[in-house]
């Protein structure tokens, strides 16, 4: 941890740099970009039945949609007004009225034929309801009925067969913090988030690295620095806010690297709506691509260091940071023996990167005297992604890049509440304060007054996996209570996933508005309950953002869905009836309560109590953890950890894939023609040279497939690395395995191996002995 406090904003030069100007055309006039204005005026008609109210949440609330940190329209990086398409495509799920009443009990098939984009624009769920098999539509029934129902159902039921789970969206910590503590008082650790999802690896490699698992420095720290490097991430696209301290960087002299496999034109310019100079002529990003192959990350950091070793034989000190190892690293040799253990042969053939370009990279970091890496979940979502995060803590510590000014190490965050939902103990691997460990247990058993149940909980893949196990199976999963989320659009193998959910007596839906998923049957009952969003919250509501900002959200007054809970009392409610001799060790009577037990049970937390206000918040860790690089770990030392190189698994004349976000914010849709390259939901991202080796024109019907599944689009040429396509999230997850998860942190793995053809050619020869010999090859790769 750190002393050094947060500064706070600081200004943008107002002087013009035509230097950085992508085009001298006004507004990227003729270019394929966002329409920002277009956007908000069109955002501005949606919510024109409750404009007012939809000022105030963006003027006074904390924004409920990425993890930046804006609270109003001010952030603690830069001064100046901040609001970005993202946020405002939220906006609308928070300004709702319900669900005409009409159309809610209408015939399940006639609901069914709705995708979620048309079910979250009918409205806010508006009461508790409930669907038992040979029901043909939705009946209401009281907050008293569903939750005995559910107490009912957990009172019958073993503690291994029930499970909880909490999406991302607008989830305040306070939310997390009481659904973790109520599942152990239920003695179940089958509890999971979408944090743990997405930089579950993020938190792992970090603890074990630099011992923090979370980012050691700030957004503030992307200013200045000599290098910013975006490794498998497009902010751009996922946290559109992050483009005005780009380009405060730009001015600042920063190099601006991008990893990826695609040459992202988010990346490369972006026109920001708030800079007059950006929104006008536009501003240059990235200074340099290196397009790498899907899974081939360690491989390239492997060749960078590689280099720096082969730099040191030749002149010591030419490369890397002596000093800051001898005081502050362990492992140094082991790390050598490896990375200069593999030819370069090797390291290409990974990577998909040349040993000069990896040269390139390893000479502009060990020339720079400060650099921050930033990472999302291009490098946290395969099987060893752990691995990969490890990868870029070891390049930091080589180069001393850690725990002060313009450096550090940042898994950005997608969603508002992610950060807090890793550190409230909302996961089967963590309690408030750290991990599942004896010691953690006994001091957060202290402060609840009960027992936690010491057995392994399982991880969200696990758990559907569960739900099709043997009646009389321990762990059989019996009832699923789900806090948002659609497990349809957003795990892999949605066929599986469909058949998982449908086999659990009691599904809980505890949300804002209806997805496909709810509409899907139950052995006993869907029963489906009614959320407040985080505005709506009595005492409001925290959240914690990227950089460990933890920012208050008051309630803003405005029109109330009359039965919607607060989410946190729900769940309290739930455990009171369920043992109601021991309610007095789980009540909470308002949210300042929950906040005040927090700061005791988890101590980073501690200050948490004191915010009750519009904006208040405060940093925990200070500006920069591991400061002066003393690490939180048994020694006070980072650790270099060694990793072997990925099998790949392609076979000849396969493709890599991986999934792509485009105008989305999760699996919500809104739009369905990416505003970055044109692309249609259904295209599949290639190479050019590929399409044409497989007599493949741009427009072509194709057909992309594997053992695990098939997906039918269009080929659009793009400047994608040769021998990798991606497909648009979630409408390529049939292509993803499901059941292959990373072996440190549970992610799933959401990258394959896939064959592309022509649709005319696939349907023409589409006969059970063709599709078998095609996918032959992949059934016998190693697992």
């Amino acid at each position: 941890m750190g002393n050094t406090k947060h500064t706070g904003p600081i200004k943008i030069s107002k002087k013009p740099d035509p230097a950085l100007w992508v085009s001298k055309v006004p507004f990227g006039l003729g270019k394929v970009k966002p329409h920002h204005i277009r956007d908000t005026m069109k955002v501005v008609w949606e919510n024109k039945d409750n404009l007012p109210y939809a000022t105030r949440i963006l003027t006074q609330g904390v924004c409920d949609g990425c993890a930046l940190g804006v609270a109003g329209l001010q952030d603690q990086t830069l001064k100046g007004p901040h609001v970005c398409t993202t946020r405002l495509n939220v906006l609308r799920l928070n300004t709702m009225s319900a669900i005409d009443e009409e159309i809610l009990h209408r015939d399940i098939d006639e609901l069914r034929k709705m995708n979620s984009t048309e079910l979250r624009k009918l409205g806010r769920i508006p009461y508790p309801m409930m669907r038992k098999p040979g029901d043909r539509r939705f009946t209401r029934i009281t907050w008293d009925d569903a939750l005995n129902t559910i107490a009912a159902k957990i009172k019958s039921t073993e503690p291994k067969q029930t499970a909880f789970y909490t999406t991302s969206r607008g989830i305040t910590n306070e939310t997390y913090y009481t659904l973790g503590k109520v599942a152990r008082f239920l003695g179940v650790n089958n509890v999971d988030n979408a944090s743990r999802i997405c930089h579950s690896p993020s938190k792992t490699a970090l603890s074990r690295s630099v011992g923090v698992g979370a980012s050691t420095c700030n957004y503030k720290d992307w200013i200045g620095t000599d290098v910013l490097v975006f490794w498998g991430s497009v902010a751009a696209n996922n946290q559109p806010v992050s483009t005005k301290y780009m380009y405060a960087a730009k001015r600042k002299g920063t190099k601006i690297i991008v990893i990826n496999p695609y040459h992202e034109p988010a990346m490369d310019s972006y026109w920001v709506p708030s800079i007059p100079e950006s929104a006008l002529f536009g501003t240059k990003i990235a200074d340099d691509f290196y397009q790498v192959n899907i899974g081939g990350d360690i491989a390239f950091m492997h060749g960078i260091i590689k280099h720096w070793f082969e730099m040191e034989e030749q002149e010591p000190g030419s490369a890397l940071d002596h000093e800051f190892i001898k005081e502050h690293v362990n492992g140094l040799e082991a790390l050598k023996e490896k990375a200069t253990s593999f030819t370069w042969e090797q390291l290409e053939q990974s990577s998909g990167i040349s040993k000069e370009r990896m040269l390139e990279l390893a000479l502009l970091l060990a020339k720079s005297n400060s650099a921050v890496f930033v990472w999302s979940m291009g490098l946290t979502q395969h099987r060893f992604g752990t691995d990969n995060i490890s990868q870029v803590a070891n390049l930091a510590l080589l180069q001393g890049f850690l725990g002060r000014e313009h450096c550090g190490l940042m898994p950005i965050r997608g969603h508002s509440g992610v950060q807090g939902s890793s550190e409230m103990g909302a996961d089967p691997f963590s309690l408030p304060g750290g991990g599942m460990d004896e010691k953690n247990r006994k001091r957060v058993e202290a402060i609840w007054g009960f027992d936690i149940p010491e057995w392994q909980g399982d991880i969200v893949g696990v758990t559907l996996e569960n739900a099709l196990l043997p009646e009389e199976h321990e762990r059989k999963l019996k009832l699923y209570y789900m806090s948002g989320g659609n497990f349809l659009e957003t795990m892999p193998d949605p066929d599986f996933v469909k058949g998982s959910l449908e086999n659990i007596d009691i599904r809980v839906h505890q949300d804002i508005i209806l997805n496909t998923s709810t509409l899907l049957d139950a052995k006993e009952a869907v029963i489906v309950l009614p959320a407040m969003t985080r505005y709506e919250q009595p005492g409001g509501g925290t959240s914690t953002s990227t950089e460990r900002m933890v920012y208050f959200s008051p309630e803003i007054k405005g029109p109330r869905i009359e039965e919607a809970r607060p989410e946190w009392e729900i769940y309290v409610d739930l455990a009171k009836r369920v043992h109601p001799e021991k309610q007095a060790l789980i009540d909470f009577n308002d949210a300042y309560e929950i906040r005040e037990e927090i700061a005791k049970t988890a101590p980073n937390y501690n200050g948490i109590q004191h915010l009750k206000k519009k904006g208040e918040l405060f940093q925990w860790g200070g500006a920069w953890l591991c400061e002066d690089g003393v690490c939180p770990t048994p020694d006070g030392k980072g650790n270099l950890i060694t990793v072997e190189l990925p099998e790949l698994r392609k076979p000849e004349g396969h493709f890599y894939v991986t999934t792509r976000r485009g105008k989305q914010f999760n699996s919500m849709i809104y739009n369905e023609q990416d505003p970055f390259n044109a692309a249609d939901r259904y295209d599949v991202l290639m190479n050019a040279e590929d399409g044409k080796e497989l007599g493949i024109q741009e427009g072509d019907a194709v057909v992309v497939f594997n053992q695990h599944g098939s997906f039918t689009g269009r080929a659009k040429f793009v400047p994608v690395l040769a021998g990798n396509i991606e497909v648009h999230w979630p409408e390529g997850n049939s292509l993803i395995p499901k059941g292959v998860y990373e072996s440190f942190a549970g992610i799933p793995e959401y990258n394959t191996a896939v064959i592309v053809e022509k649709a005319e050619t696939y349907f023409a020869h589409k006969d059970t002995k063709y599709v078998e010999k095609r996918i032959e090859e992949l059934e016998m790769e190693p697992q």
